[in-house]
């Protein structure tokens, strides 16, 4: 897979291109009027909701603003916070907090991506994503998604696989 730059680059871009990752970049319109911004990236792109990937934050911490971790999961699909939980190796999980992920990630809503992120989180993939050559993952803005083999996301992650769909 060949790399595209990009006029403006992210934190996300970035971080792939200094660790040598191939990744092909995706811009389209977002709409603010959008009431799913995964729902939109797969269907502005016109990828079906299993191959374009969600990021997600949770917390395992007593609160929602502790113990943030990253769930990449498709967009067709729920996050199942009890399997999360158990991939980290915790009882529990729960959404994290909105404005700690946006902190913590420093991305905005609808554009926080695993790769680059301000802060380093465990991060697990949901393991449907090794079934395709590619899948899309948000590039770190709205609007702007990823192509990357998904082995790929992994190494830049350093995430482990995990099914934590339901």
């Amino acid at each position: 897979m060949s790399k595209k730059k990009q006029a403006a680059s992210t934190p996300a871009t970035a971080a792939l291109d200094a660790a040598g990752i191939s990744y092909v970049a995706h811009s389209y319109t977002h709409s603010d009027s959008a009431e799913s911004y995964g729902a939109e990236a797969a269907q502005q792109l016109g990828v079906s909701g299993d191959r374009v990937f969600k990021t997600l934050m949770v917390s395992t911490g007593s609160n929602a603003t502790e113990d943030l971790a990253v769930a990449v999961v498709p967009v067709a699909a729920m996050l199942d916070l009890k399997a999360i939980g158990t991939a980290l190796g915790k009882k529990k999980a729960q959404m994290a907090d909105k404005a700690a992920a946006q902190r913590r990630s420093g991305y905005v809503l609808g554009g926080i991506s695993p790769f680059g992120q301000r802060q380093r989180s465990t991060t697990v993939i949901d393991s449907s994503a090794q079934q395709f050559e590619t899948v899309f993952i948000s590039g770190g803005r709205r609007g702007f998604s990823l192509e990357i083999a998904p082995q790929d996301a992994a190494k830049a992650t350093n995430a482990v696989w995990a099914s934590i769909t339901s």
